[in-house]
């Protein structure tokens, strides 16, 4: 199965476009994807990137719940209020909307981030600081990386 792995960062141009690494557009080439789905990440400074099927995901999960509850309300919040369709361009390029710059700190390189099912845009040094402390944490908690 084709997973989103590894990381890369790469320059916005003058036009406000980056170029989505190789390797995750052939994931997405494989998977069919023509429309991503972007919402603004619930834990770190990133805007998670998946095809329909990610926003589908979730929505199953808002389903299961009580629509009244506090729950489903705060999920249908972060995921329909926090989230926009996307098209790469025929180059492969994704626009750096003021929507992903505001949430992530995003100005003028984005690191792309696999995370299996889904990839991540992040601000490179923030990118850094996270998987620093996550090692961190690790290793604090005895666990093998």
């Amino acid at each position: 199965m084709s997973r989103f792995l590894s990381n890369a960062t790469n320059r916005i141009d003058a036009k406000g476009r980056v170029s989505v690494p190789s390797a995750f557009r052939s994931v997405l080439v494989q998977r069919n994807v023509q429309e991503l789905y972007c919402f603004q990440d619930f834990v770190f400074p990133a805007i998670s990137v998946g095809g329909p099927d990610l926003l589908e995901r979730f929505e199953r999960q808002i389903a299961a719940e009580d629509p009244f509850s506090p729950d489903a309300n705060e999920m249908s919040l972060l995921i329909h209020g926090g989230g926009v369709f996307m098209k790469l361009d025929a180059e492969g390029r994704l626009m750096v909307t003021d929507f992903i710059r505001g949430f992530t700190g995003i100005s003028d390189e984005v690191t792309f981030v696999g995370r299996a099912d889904h990839f991540q845009l992040w601000q490179p040094q923030a990118f850094v600081a996270a998987q620093a402390q996550a090692r961190g944490e690790r290793k604090l908690a005895g666990k093998r990386s």
